[in-house]
């Protein structure tokens, strides 16, 4: 490996970290010895990378430190692309249009010898049908972010319909279809619901009772103790 990409992965290791890191640790992961460690964190701080810590001790990188962009290796271009290939395929005229467009944007600032990816890629997306849906992602994506319940008549598998008041906590996208994962106030319980099966639907003004991250854990611990049962 370069020095130079060396250095740049040291600081994404460093940003991951969850605390203090050793040089051993670092030089454990980029195959090299921890004396070499030591020499490109001085390197890396005498260019003023906010980096705190010292030999013995382990490393911090400071919050709020952002590398130049795009700084990818043809990986991790390759891995972007595959992924808003997908999204072009499976997402809704919104999120297939940002999909193409991610595209073009790293293509412009790609290095010379990651062009071909873009010419004549190694991956492929198969194409689908998108489902017939009354309510479109883009909305549900939008209820999502602003906190909004959901009101809507939905098709069990059997035909009945019920009607019910969500409240939409994540959308899943998934080759044959959406799935929405929220709080349903008609059973009280965390429940799935697929969007094809349903058959009308309203954005309401009315705001979520409770902060998104806290439903969103009480929704993570809920589907656990499901799996569980079934494991």
């Amino acid at each position: 490996m370069r020095r130079g990409d060396r250095l740049f992965e040291i600081i994404e290791i460093l940003r991951r970290a969850q605390g203090p890191i050793s040089a051993d640790t670092i030089g454990a992961e980029l195959d090299v010895t921890k004396r070499t460690i030591y020499r490109d964190i001085a390197a890396l701080m005498a260019q003023r990378v906010p980096i705190r810590g010292e030999a013995g001790v382990g490393y911090v990188l400071e919050a709020g430190f952002h590398m130049p962009p795009l700084m990818l290796t043809a990986d991790e271009i390759e891995a972007a692309v595959l992924g808003a290939q997908w999204v072009q395929n499976r997402g809704e005229p919104t999120l297939a249009n940002a999909a193409a467009s991610l595209i073009t944007k790293i293509a412009a600032v790609a290095p010379d010898d990651a062009q071909g990816i873009f010419v004549e890629s190694a991956t492929s997306v198969a194409p689908t049908t998108p489902p017939a849906e009354v309510l479109s992602a883009a909305d549900i994506r939008f209820a999502i972010r602003q906190r909004h319940k959901i009101r809507l008549t939905y098709k069990s598998g059997t035909g009945t319909r019920t009607e019910r008041i969500i409240w939409p906590i994540l959308i899943g996208y998934r080759d044959a279809g959406r799935i929405i994962a929220a709080w349903c106030e008609l059973r009280a319980a965390f429940r799935y619901f697929r969007t094809e099966r349903i058959t009308q639907a309203d954005v309401l003004p009315d705001k979520i009772p409770r902060r998104m991250d806290l439903l969103r854990t009480e929704w993570r611990a809920a589907m656990d103790i499901e799996r569980q049962r079934y494991a």
